[in-house]
């Protein structure tokens, strides 16, 4: 496990938090590893609804280029390869709502994480680049993927052809961040707090049905047919109706 990533937990709402603020939270190897692991240990804590990716003064530089300078074959930049994208994947995958908290440089290997969460809201300060063209790298697939998906892919080969970073402005036009805000810390705790408060059932049911349709899903299933019956069967539901019909906030279980 690395010092410099850490899992906070503040009641609803867990923080998975880059802390290497002298190299601008640069990912070391040890820092891509303890990932997966903390991310598990949020998704089986009952308590956590959403899960928050944040840094201080910047979300991240991106990978430690000073440890990419030590990959010396093909081997070296695979085993690299399967290190980041299975930190990618713990975060595209985890089952319940992301929240990237965008603030200074959010670069290469960091913007990699940033577009694996569920929502993205940017500061005004936040700078936004993917870089493997300054490297002579190649992006991996899944990630190129998501990150086209999010953007299209005229944006998605602009950013991965010229490196360049987008200013808060520019990511919010092309639909790289949902929000660009004045406080970002303020706007990010509301939104974790919001989505909550909301149901659960219903919460995380709609995260995996867009995944499905984003994996390619053209229609309903009979496991997507499973997550409507579990709605209607739920006390979420039954808790909604009342509240509604009550003139009432609902407070989901």
């Amino acid at each position: 496990m690395s010092d410099h990533v850490r899992l906070d937990v503040d009641g609803p709402v867990a923080s998975l938090v880059f802390d290497r603020p002298a190299k601008r939270n640069a990912m070391t190897v040890g820092m891509w590893s303890a990932i997966p692991e903390l991310l598990g240990k949020a998704a089986d804590d009952d308590a956590v609804r959403v899960l928050v990716l944040r840094g201080g003064a910047h979300f991240s530089a991106g990978a430690d280029i000073g440890e990419l300078a030590a990959l010396r074959s093909p081997a070296d930049g695979r085993r690299f390869n399967a290190l980041t994208d299975a930190a990618e994947s713990a975060v595209a995958s985890f089952p319940k709502p992301t929240i990237a908290a965008v603030r200074g440089f959010c670069i290469g290997g960091g913007c990699e994480l940033a577009v694996a969460c569920d929502m993205r809201i940017a500061a005004r300060d936040a700078r936004m680049a993917i870089t493997p063209a300054k490297l002579g790298v190649v992006y991996t697939h899944r990630p190129t993927k998501r990150l086209a998906d999010l953007v299209g892919p005229a944006w998605a080969k602009q950013i991965l052809f010229t490196g360049e970073q987008l200013d808060a402005d520019q990511a919010l036009r092309i639909g790289l961040v949902n929000e660009v805000a004045d406080d970002l810390d303020a706007r990010v705790a509301e939104l974790a707090r919001t989505i909550a408060e909301r149901s659960q059932v219903t919460v995380r049911a709609v995260k995996a049905i867009v995944n499905r349709i984003q994996d390619g899903a053209d229609d309903e299933d009979d496991e997507v047919r499973r997550l409507y019956d579990q709605g209607y069967a739920s006390a979420d539901f039954a808790e909604g109706v009342a509240a509604f019909t009550e003139r009432r906030r609902p407070e989901f279980g």
